[in-house]
C-alpha cells in the first residue's frame, strides 16, 4: 500500500476519534464549569446559613426590650467565668481562684413613670437607661437584664473594692440619667435631685462570698435586700459569713459625696470604669448598644 493510501486510512480512521476526543474535552470542561458554579452556589449557601445562626444566637442571647444579655446569658456567662477563674487557681498554683465580683443592681421608681406616662414610655425610658449603664463597665465585663428591674453585671478578676467602684458608678448613673423627653419645644434641664428613678446595688465577690454561680449570686441578693432596707440608693456587699450585715460595703453612693466618689479616676484599678470627659455624658440618651440583652419571664415592663 503506498504512502499517501495509507495515510488517508489513518485520517478516515482517526477522525472519529479525534471528534470523540473533542466532544469529550468539551463535556469535561462543561462539567468542571457547572462544578465550580455549584461550589461557589454552596460556599454562598453555607455564609446565608452562618449568618442566620449567628443571627439567631444573638437574638437567643438579647433582651429585645433593653437590648442587653438576657438571663440565659448571663447564667452561661457567670458559670464559664467562675471555671475560668477556677483553673486559673490550678494552673498559675496561686493561693485561691482569680477574683471575680457580681453585682445585682435593682432600679426603683418605674412605677410612678408608667402611672404618669404609660406603658410603653416606661418601656422606652428602661430601654435608654440599661444602654447607658451598659456603657459604664469595661469590655471584659457583661451587664445583662436578671429580672424586670433588675440588672446583672459580672466582672471578671475584679474584686471587692472595684466592685465597690462599679457600683457607686451604676447607682450614680440611674440618680442621674436624664429620662428620655419626645417634646416638641426645649429639652427640659435634668433636675436638681435626680430623675425620681434610684438604684439600690449588691455585691458578692468569688472566692470571699462563694465558689458557686447559686452561692454567689444569693449573697448578692442578700446584699441588695439590705441596700433597699437602707432605702435604696446606695450599694451593700455580702457580710462575711457570721458578721453581722453591713460589716463591709456600708458606703452610700449618693448626694454630692457620693457623685464626687463615682466621678474620680478609676481607670488604674480592676473592675473600674474611667471618669467621663469633656462634657456631660448623661445629657443626652444614648443610642442602641450591641450588647450589652431575651426577654425573662419576671418582665414587669413588657
Amino acid at each position: 500500500m503506498s504512502t499517501p493510501l495509507l495515510v488517508q486510512v489513518l485520517a478516515a480512521l482517526s477522525a472519529p476519534a479525534l471528534a470523540g476526543a473533542t466532544v469529550l474535552g468539551l463535556r469535561v470542561r462543561r462539567e468542571r464549569a457547572e462544578a465550580a458554579g455549584g461550589r461557589e452556589r454552596l460556599r454562598a449557601r453555607v455564609a446565608e446559613l452562618e449568618g442566620r445562626c449567628a443571627e439567631l444566637e444573638r437574638t437567643a442571647s438579647c433582651d429585645p426590650l433593653t437590648g442587653v444579655w438576657n438571663y440565659r446569658h448571663l447564667q452561661l456567662t457567670l458559670d464559664r467565668e467562675i471555671e475560668r477563674a477556677r483553673r486559673a487557681e490550678h494552673a498559675e498554683q496561686a493561693d485561691g481562684p482569680r477574683p471575680l465580683a457580681v453585682l445585682l443592681l435593682e432600679i426603683a421608681g418605674f412605677d410612678a413613670v408608667i402611672a404618669e406616662h404609660g406603658r410603653a414610655r416606661g418601656n422606652a425610658i428602661l430601654r435608654d437607661l440599661a444602654q447607658r449603664l451598659a456603657m459604664e463597665i469595661r469590655r471584659a465585663d457583661t451587664l445583662g437584664r436578671y429580672s424586670g428591674e433588675e440588672f446583672l453585671v459580672v466582672l471578671p478578676d475584679t474584686g471587692a473594692e472595684g466592685a465597690a467602684q462599679v457600683a457607686e458608678r451604676l447607682v450614680w448613673s440611674v440618680r442621674r440619667h436624664l429620662l428620655l423627653d419626645w417634646s416638641s419645644g426645649t429639652r427640659a434641664p435634668r433636675p436638681a435631685h435626680g430623675n425620681g428613678l434610684t438604684a439600690a446595688a449588691g455585691i458578692a465577690v468569688l472566692p470571699e462570698d462563694g465558689t458557686h454561680a447559686a452561692v454567689l449570686l444569693r449573697a448578692a441578693d442578700a446584699a441588695l435586700a439590705e441596700a433597699r432596707a437602707a432605702g435604696g440608693d446606695c450599694w451593700r456587699a455580702a457580710p462575711a459569713p457570721g458578721q453581722r450585715s453591713g460589716g463591709r460595703g456600708e458606703q452610700a453612693a449618693s448626694g454630692t459625696d457620693g457623685a464626687a466618689t463615682a466621678e474620680r479616676d478609676r481607670s488604674g484599678k480592676a473592675g473600674s470604669v474611667s471618669a467621663c470627659t469633656g462634657g456631660d455624658p448623661l445629657a443626652q440618651p444614648v443610642a442602641s448598644h450591641t450588647p450589652a440583652t431575651v426577654a425573662v419571664p419576671r418582665d414587669a415592663l413588657s
